[in-house]
């Protein structure tokens, strides 16, 4: 059958915008089934507290059920794989973390490129960290510390929650600006790390604001300076490290992602949606109980952070020469 030209080029349109109106179709029916967030980390893990709190408000806004299945493992680059691998449909996201950022320097034969593929959808909170030492430790101030290790190089021991973790790569970081040698003792996780500073078996950790903030107001650890760039609530007067080494920012991040290509509509959607959350007293309180500072920001946003996190500490895992557990 012959067909008039007009119509040919009529009916070769139509057939093409097909795929996009499909896309746009089922972005604007999006969820209409249950949507999983994967977390690489155990129950009732920090990550895993947020990504509970953020998947029980997307249930809430989007009508369906938000599902948080643990993929422990890999320092998360089980979980990882897996949402790569996954359908670019948004109904399987990924709890990002921080270490996402460090691992793609950390670990040299991953499976994925965390850039390439994955798409950021939206930060959650950022994740105070506070340098801190026993009451006796004789350094009270960031300076005092520094001069301190500076006299005493290779003797100054630093707790972490084990190689790689975000107390080591800043004690590195640290090391790497102000040019200070200090002893890294790797622990199994924060909380012995903790402990043994209780103790005094060893100097300095840096760790989360969560993970000791009782011990602080107990008085049985001094904190001397959060790692965050300004100040946070909780401890209003303790400076921040920055106050005294300007180029120095080692904070925690979380947020959501989604396998590369999935449509931009949908992405939209979710990110509106966490952000709203996010500016919700109610899910304020509950961040700031746990020590956390929620960051409302655009998927594009969220791209560049990434990218500016995984080169910055590409540089330190370099220069400490840090190899995973």
């Amino acid at each position: 059958m012959n067909l008039p030209r007009r119509k040919f080029l009529h009916l070769a349109a139509g057939a093409a915008a097909l795929p996009a109106m499909s896309l746009a179709t089922r972005a604007q029916a999006y969820p209409s089934r249950p949507v999983r967030i994967l977390v690489g980390f155990t129950a009732g893990s920090g990550p895993d507290i947020v990504a509970r709190l953020i998947g029980q408000w997307l249930s809430e806004r989007l009508g369906q059920q938000v599902l948080i299945e643990n993929r422990p493992g890999g320092a998360s680059n089980i979980a990882t794989e897996a949402v790569v691998r996954a359908a670019p449909d948004g109904y399987t996201l990924l709890l990002v973390t921080s270490g996402n950022a460090v691992n793609a320097s950390l670990y040299e034969k991953l499976s994925f490129n965390f850039i390439r593929d994955i798409a950021p959808v939206a930060a959650i909170t950022r994740t105070p960290h506070v340098m801190e030492v026993h009451p006796s430790f004789p350094a009270q101030t960031v300076p005092e510390f520094i001069a301190f290790a500076k006299a005493n190089p290779g003797k100054v021991t630093l707790a972490s929650a084990g190689n790689g973790s975000p107390g080591h790569l800043a004690g590195a970081l640290l090391r790497m600006i102000v040019g200070i040698d200090l002893t890294h003792v790797p622990y199994r996780g924060a909380s012995q790390a903790v402990t043994d500073l209780i103790g005094a078996q060893v100097d300095v950790a840096i760790v989360t604001l969560a993970a000791s903030i009782e011990q602080i107001r107990a008085g049985k650890l001094r904190p001397i300076a959060m790692t965050t760039e300004t100040r946070i609530d909780l401890l209003p007067d303790l400076p921040t490290v920055s106050e005294f080494v300007p180029t120095f920012e080692a904070s925690g991040w979380l947020g959501i992602g989604a396998p590369s290509g999935t449509p931009s509509e949908v992405i939209a959607r979710l990110n509106g949606e966490i952000n709203a959350g996010l500016a919700d007293s109610a899910l304020q309180a509950r961040f700031a109980d746990l020590g956390l500072d929620p960051i409302i920001a655009s998927p594009a946003d969220f791209a560049t952070l990434i990218v500016a996190e995984t080169d910055k500490w590409a540089k330190v895992v370099k220069f400490a020469g840090i190899k995973p557990d």
